[in-house]
Order: C-alpha cells, then structure tokens, then sequence
C-alpha cells in the first residue's frame, strides 16, 4: 500500500480508501466485516461511510453501514484507523434522518452523537458535511439556475464554528466537505481564516475517466489551498469494469438493481468506455484497474475511495495500487477525454 497525509494533519491515510455504501444493502454483517479484514490485511487503514448509508438511501437500512462498521470496530485498535463520515445535507425524502435536514446545531448535534453511538467510537477523525445546504450543482446536475430565495446561502460561519466547537471537544479531529463547488469551499476557506476556526481539509467530489469536471476549477483550488481530494465513483458506479459493454446488465449489479442511478449510462459514457476498454486491453490491463490507477496517481488526489460487492472486485481494485500510468499513457488518455469530454458530471 502507498500512504500520505491528509492536508494541513499529521494523519496518514492509505491512498486506497474502503468505501462502504454497499454495506446494509448489497452487502450483509458478514460480508462487510470480511471485506473490511482484508482491505486493512492489504494496508488500508482509512474507510469512509456516511449516516445515511447504505444506498441507496432508504428508511429502512439507514444507518446500517455505520453499524456494521461499529460492530467490527470492537475488537480493533481504533488509534491505527482513520474513520470518515458524513451529515446528510437537505433532502425532502430524507426527513426519517431528521425533522430539520440542515447543518443546524440542533441538527449537527443530533448527526454526530448518532454517529459516535453507531460506529462505537469516542471520535470521528474527518466528519464531513455530506452536500450543501444551498442549491448549487451536484450529483450530475447541469446547467445552474441561481435561487435567490434560498435560506442556506451564506450560513457558512455558524456551520464552521459548530465544526470548530466538536473539534474543541474532541469529538471530531477534521472537517472536509462534499459534492462541493469551487465557490462554496473558497467560502469555506474564508470563514475559516477570518474567525480563526478549524479548516476545511478534504473535499470528496466525483472523480473518474468518465467524470473530470474537478479538474476546471476545483484542481486548482485543491493545489494552492492544499485541500485533499477524496475522490469518489472512481469506477462511475461500475461502468469502467467494463460490465456494462456493449448493453449487458449483469443481474445483481448496481444498474440493474437501481436504474434510477443513471448518471454514468449514457450513450456518452458508453462510447467512452469501450474506447478505455481497447486502450486499457492493447496494455495488458483490466479496465477496472486502468481506471483507478488513473484516479490514484493524479497529483491533487489525496485518495482514491474504492467499493465493491464481491470479494474478487474488491481485491483486483486494491491491487490497481501497483500500476503506475506512464506520461504517454496519460496523453492517450486525454485524446480519447477529448472526444467526449465529461459525459457523466
């Protein structure tokens, strides 16, 4: 495994992250437990989950993933861990979270001693606030519409001084953000250096061969405010293992589960695919592993947030940390961007 620093900490992270939204879901106690034994047997020590976990998001399995995290976390010895999570942002369908899904006291109060209880620990080493409270563009969306009736616009400060005062406590140790723009996590950054509050330290956002819209603004950002890329759908909901070619849909998959979870299908994304298929295949590599080797070694990147249902997926995605992409490859990379850049934002 390959390790570095969460910005701005003295925390070392695994440049792998275990994702964990399947637990609960498409994966059982059992299974998440046997694939949290061998992400850390492999090096991983940083595995990231969220309070409305798993997917997708429903009442009844809500808060499971964190549960079965903190069952298996008993016996471990949490100091060589590091344990993300998330407050879930504002969501109407969301309400059997919490009566108030914002970033409220109230609320964050509520998010993180749930937390605590399910994963059964005393602390949380990065809590992160899940989306944003006001409308910006995240999860696909395009084409923004600015609202100028929202009531979220600008309630960074009381949001950042409540992080502050956990911190304070002890019980978190970091703050990062998530689906994020380049303007609110400036925003962060600004509250923060004006009150002398704790700092925003990762941004977790999309991130694939499917999906580079981080790198337009929000690359830079993460490289002159030392920010940490967390990145997420690395595989884009497992379109880049090549499953999906040529319109199969594999029973027990994710699409074909949850159709509605169309993001990275379009006839864009296919196309593309297939043409990182054939490049990925002429190098003796499997796509899977092509793709998040690309993800990893990107500069900006603090770590790449794998997931898998399977035991065989999750250890052929650990080992893509082995494979280095040369410069010529990443130039054939981006002439097959260009054809179609951006498919899946």
């Amino acid at each position: 495994m390959k390790y570095t620093t969460l910005p701005n900490t003295n925390i070392k992270v695994s440049k792998i992250c275990l994702g964990t939204m399947t637990f609960g879901e498409q994966n059982n106690e059992v299974e998440a437990h046997e694939q949290l034994n061998y992400a850390i047997e492999k090096g991983i020590n940083f595995i990231d989950t969220a309070e409305m976990y798993s997917v997708p998001g429903r009442k009844e399995t809500q808060g499971l993933t964190e549960k079965y995290i903190g069952t298996w976390l008993t016996n471990k010895k949490r100091e060589d861990l590091v344990i993300a999570t998330k407050i879930t942002g504002p969501s109407e369908g969301m309400k059997y979270i919490r009566k108030n899904m914002d970033f409220s006291n109230k609320s964050i109060d509520d998010a993180i001693e749930k937390s605590l209880k399910r994963l059964k620990t005393d602390y949380i080493d990065l809590y992160q606030l899940h989306w944003p409270e006001r409308n910006a563009n995240f999860f696909g969306t395009r084409n923004y519409k600015h609202n100028t009736k929202e009531k979220w616009q600008d309630n960074f400060k009381e949001v950042i001084e409540k992080l502050n005062s956990l911190v304070k406590e002890g019980k978190i140790r970091h703050y990062g953000v998530s689906n994020e723009t380049p303007w609110g996590v400036m925003r962060h950054l600004e509250e923060s250096s004006k009150n002398n509050f704790t700092r925003c330290k990762t941004i977790q956002n999309p991130y694939s061969l499917l999906n580079r819209t981080f790198e337009i603004g929000l690359a830079e950002i993460a490289t002159r405010e030392n920010i940490g890329l967390l990145a997420y759908s690395p595989m884009a909901f497992g379109m880049l293992s090549g499953k999906y070619l040529n319109g199969k849909m594999p029973e027990g998959s994710r699409l074909k589960l949850f159709p509605n979870f169309s993001r990275y299908n379009s006839n864009e994304s296919q196309f593309l695919t297939k043409k990182y298929a054939d490049l990925a295949d002429s190098l003796n590599f499997s796509l899977a592993q092509f793709s998040l080797a690309f993800v990893t070694q990107q500069p900006f990147v603090t770590s790449n947030i794998i997931g898998a249902t399977t035991m065989e997926q999750l250890k052929e995605n650990i080992a893509s940390i082995n494979i280095n992409l040369s410069e010529e490859i990443l130039k054939e990379i981006n002439k097959i961007q260009e054809l179609q850049p951006n498919p899946a934002p």
